[in-house]
């Protein structure tokens, strides 16, 4: 038995309407990522000097020493860059989401003051912009109570929304179980939000990005000029819009640091870009907090549910809710819950494939067991009421228990032919089906050899199965 913890279905083919607000086909959510005075220096008691995400091709961290261009760098972020974006978006009218690494927040205070006029949303960025992969559990869970304390110190009011970036593997959970989150930020997983648990322990996801995301002008391949960068926020904004359009709306991110697009060629493309969604009007320009109070109105967190998803399930269980989907064999269902199941399996179609995969890869004779066990349509057993309770059903829903002398009579010497040719019943997922084109089917899949019957009798039991996983699990 193995269990996959990633969830590879999500919203799945029809994700929820957002309705965002005034009609809005797209929300479009800029964030600025404010880190300077937060990265890795020796004056902030880390081992190296930072080496991330910066003008400096190949950088690479001094140990134990200040590196005084990486330093200067992230200062223009601070001094110069801040307040080019400042002027941007106060003068657009346009709300942003901060990132605000803690420290840096700290050491930032006009900064911090400007955010607050425009009333921009400042979310936490963590403690320290540092690398979180390898942080022991405990020092990752005490970094974020003090993230937490000092942002509220520095800021006046705890942050509401989270993001670590480099996280580690541990860093929702943990943010989790702090509590008090109206969102955590790190996952690249959709665009749209998500929740992740159910009831009271439920936590709102909503996503980043990496892509439309200015810090591709730090990394290769990635764009050069502003126009580039126009290019592609442009281009995100329009399919998305599309989308939107075609009654399913989306949200758009739209990371941003005072490092980089604070620099006058960057810029110029991001502006462009600005007033191509405000032309449009179509979008609706919100901060984070905003999409997460709109989200949580419209889409609440998901009660806590009764019954175990399949993939959670225990063998008894799950061999009790699936082991008749394949008609008398409930084999498949024991050796389907031996497989690598996660949440992409609880839906009809995760089970189905799951039992479909054993079904597939077992030996002709174990299949045509599986053909066996399927009772004659309108024969013996149904007349005898003896069928199991799903055939019954799907027997009757086909008009197969109301024949005429004529049509049972029909059915009588097809049964009779079928099964004398082949050497096992004829089998047809009958809800696809009425009475007139099932007896056509029968005549004509009566003339083909065995090897051609076999294989689209499998195909029709699968299909069988899964109009029975539709009916259990929706």
């Amino acid at each position: 038995m193995e269990r996959y913890p990633r969830d590879m279905r999500g919203h799945g083919p029809h994700p929820p309407h957002p309705h965002w607000p005034g009609g809005a086909r797209i929300a479009v959510q800029f964030v600025l990522n404010y880190e300077e005075g937060g990265e890795s220096c020796v004056l902030h008691g880390d081992p190296a000097s930072e080496a991330f995400l910066s003008d400096i091709p190949g950088a690479a961290p001094w140990p134990g020493a200040r590196h005084p261009n990486m330093e200067s760098i992230y200062e223009y972020g601070a001094r110069a860059g801040f307040w080019r974006l400042h002027r941007l978006f106060t003068g657009a009218g346009v709300p942003l989401t901060v990132y605000g690494v803690a420290t840096a927040l700290a050491r930032s205070p006009a900064q911090v003051a400007a955010m607050q006029a425009a009333d921009w949303e400042i979310a936490s960025h963590g403690l320290k912009w540092i690398d979180h992969r390898d942080m022991p559990e405990a020092d990752e869970r005490a970094a974020i109570a003090e993230a937490i304390r000092l942002h509220t110190e520095v800021t006046g009011t705890r942050p509401r929304g989270w993001y670590t970036g480099r996280s580690s593997v541990n860093t929702v959970r943990l943010v989790t179980e702090a509590g008090g989150f109206d969102y955590v930020s790190d996952s690249y997983a959709d665009d749209l939000p998500y929740w992740i648990g159910s009831g009271a322990g439920a936590q709102l996801m909503i996503p980043y990005t990496l892509e439309a995301n200015d810090m591709r002008f730090a990394a290769a391949p990635g764009p050069v000029t502003g126009a580039q960068f126009f290019d592609y926020l442009r281009d995100t904004f329009e399919e998305l819009l599309a989308e939107g359009r075609d009654g399913a709306p989306k949200m758009m991110s739209v990371g941003l640091h005072c490092r980089l697009a604070g620099r006058p060629g960057k810029i110029a493309g991001l502006r462009r870009f600005v007033e191509h969604v405000q032309a449009s009007g179509a979008a609706w320009c919100a901060r984070r907090a905003d999409i997460a109070a709109h989200w949580s109105r419209v889409h609440p967190a998901p009660d806590k549910v009764a019954a175990p998803a399949p993939s959670q399930m225990s063998r008894e269980d799950f061999v009790t809710a699936f082991g008749g989907i394949f008609e008398a064999s409930p084999w498949i269902a024991e050796r389907a819950f031996e497989l690598e199941l996660g949440p992409a399996h609880d839906c009809a179609e995760g089970v189905h494939n799951a039992l479909c995969r054993v079904f597939r890869s077992a030996g002709v004779q174990e299949r045509r067991g599986v053909l066996a066990a399927h009772p004659d349509l309108a024969g013996r057993l149904a007349q005898a009421r003896r069928l199991t309770k799903e055939s019954t059903a799907e027997q009757a829903g086909a008009g197969l228990d109301a024949l005429t002398d004529a049509e049972r009579a029909d059915f009588t010497r097809l049964n009779r032919a079928y099964t004398g040719r082949h050497g096992f019943p004829f089998i047809i997922a009958v809800r696809d089906h009425d009475k007139r084109s099932i007896l056509a089917a029968f005549e004509r899949r009566l003339a083909n050899d065995s090897e051609t019957e076999f294989e689209e009798a499998c195909r029709q039991v699968e299909r069988i199965a899964f109009h029975r996983l539709r009916d259990n699990l929706g």
